[in-house]
């Protein structure tokens, strides 16, 4: 399905757009007196991140006594389910802000996890002119490559987006402590690009020089859950994203996941979601 046919309102800079993919990317410039000068006002916040970075003038997030501005610089990531609400600051004449809209991947869920935030909004604010055009060179390549709309496209933005939220990551100091053993994380690339594998526990610690057993032991404890539970909720959200962006038959997205068996997929993607996958395909 295009990105285009999956929403009713085509431009995601205005009201009705339906952020279903796993990415969207864009940037408002919204001008004073100009149509995006409005208030972005979604009290039940969204399914999905944004992070946003502004580049020009100032914005205005929240209201009262929680209200704060942001500059050029300034970054901000909105949580599934935090408050949106935000402007263009009284005090400026423009608010020009880079964004990105994802579903992200169950390995990233510690880069998320911002150290300043106010009201579940993280807060970061990039320390030199360097670096931020580091960010902003970023931002802007994962737009042109979302826009781009060429063979995985897609994919291409995930990783990139990826390489930001590591950047964002290391902006904060007290964030070291916290981050994945790169054995971990190198395990979970492989069983992510190897989703249609029923690779043995012994094959990924083969391909990351590390026994079995510290393998799981490490895993566990570091990523809160075992290697085939983790790979089966992988599977499970890689099959929510293509029921909904795909028209591929169940048993073709099935087999894309690992599973011969299309009832057994059935049953376990009940028993994640509530539904089973055609009910679920036909749920938006």
């Amino acid at each position: 399905m295009a990105k285009k046919e999956m929403n009713k309102q085509s431009n995601p800079l205005l009201p009705g757009y339906n952020f279903g993919a796993y990415l969207v990317a864009g940037c408002t410039p919204i001008e004073k007196g100009k149509e995006l000068d409005f208030t972005i006002n979604r009290p039940n916040g969204m399914k999905g991140y944004i992070i946003n970075l502004t580049i020009k003038g100032k914005g205005t997030v929240f209201s009262g006594k929680n209200a704060f501005d942001c500059s050029v610089g300034d970054l901000l990531l909105f949580p599934p389910s935090a408050v949106h609400y935000y402007h263009r600051s009284i005090e400026a004449e423009t608010w020009f802000h880079q964004w990105i809209y994802f579903r992200p991947r169950a390995l990233w869920s510690d880069w998320l996890a911002w150290t300043d935030t106010l009201n579940h909004v993280g807060r970061l604010k990039i320390p030199s002119q360097e670096i931020y055009q580091d960010f902003l060179n970023l931002f802007q390549q994962i737009e042109r490559e979302y826009n781009s709309g060429d063979l995985f496209s897609e994919e291409m933005s995930m990783c990139l987006l990826e390489q930001l939220l590591i950047k964002c990551f290391k902006l904060d100091p007290s964030n070291k402590q916290r981050l994945l053993d790169p054995r971990i994380l190198s395990a979970c690339h492989f069983i992510t690009d190897n989703l249609d594998k029923n690779h043995k526990i012994s094959e990924i610690a083969d391909h990351i020089h590390m026994s079995p057993s510290r393998l799981a032991h490490l895993f566990s404890l570091q990523v809160g859950s075992s290697i085939i539970k983790w790979r089966e909720e992988q599977r499970m959200i890689k099959a929510q994203h293509l029921l909904h962006t795909s028209g591929a038959p169940i048993y073709h997205i099935a087999r894309q996941l690992g599973y011969d068996d299309q009832l057994y997929f059935s049953r376990l993607f009940k028993r994640y979601t509530g539904l089973n996958p055609s009910n679920y395909r036909n749920s938006r």
